[in-house]
C-alpha cells in the first residue's frame, strides 16, 4: 500500500508541475496565461480585366463562339459583349485575378492563332475591385 500511495503523490506533483511550469512574464500583463498570436489580415488579390480587342478580319461569330467557350457567356450576353468590341475597338469578358486573367487570355489567343484569325486578347489592370 505505501508504495500506491507514492505514487499518487508522485503523479499528482507531476501534474502540479505541468500546471505551474512555464515562465512568469509579469511585465506582459497577461497573467501567465498563454496568448494566441493575432492572425493577419488577409486580402483580395488585385483584379484584371481580360479584354478582347477588334480587328477587320476575325468574323463576329467566331468571336461569339470564344466569348461562349472561354468565358461561359450565354449566346445574348456574348453578342453584346462582340458588339461592343466591333463599336468601341474592345470589350471586356471579365474580371479575374492576375493568373487567371492571363491563363484565359493565353487560351483565347492561341485558340485563335489555330483557327487562323488575328484576334487578340489582352490583360490590364481593373480598377473597381468585384
Amino acid at each position: 500500500m505505501a508504495i500506491t500511495q507514492i505514487r499518487e503523490k508522485s503523479v499528482a506533483m507531476e501534474r502540479v508541475d505541468v500546471v505551474c511550469s512555464g515562465p512568469k512574464d509579469e511585465e506582459d500583463g497577461d497573467g501567465g496565461l498563454a496568448v494566441a498570436p493575432a492572425k493577419p489580415k488577409l486580402k483580395r488579390p488585385p483584379l484584371f480585366k481580360v479584354v478582347l480587342l477588334n480587328d477587320d478580319y476575325t468574323p463576329m461569330e467566331f468571336v461569339v463562339d470564344i466569348l461562349e467557350r472561354f468565358f461561359n457567356m450565354n449566346r445574348e450576353k456574348a453578342t453584346q459583349v462582340m458588339l461592343a468590341v466591333h463599336t468601341q475597338g474592345k470589350g471586356v469578358c471579365g474580371i479575374y485575378p492576375r493568373d487567371i486573367a492571363e491563363t484565359k487570355a493565353t487560351h483565347v489567343n492561341q485558340h485563335a492563332r489555330d483557327s487562323g484569325h488575328p484576334l487578340l486578347c489582352e490583360v490590364e489592370p481593373s480598377e473597381d475591385e468585384e
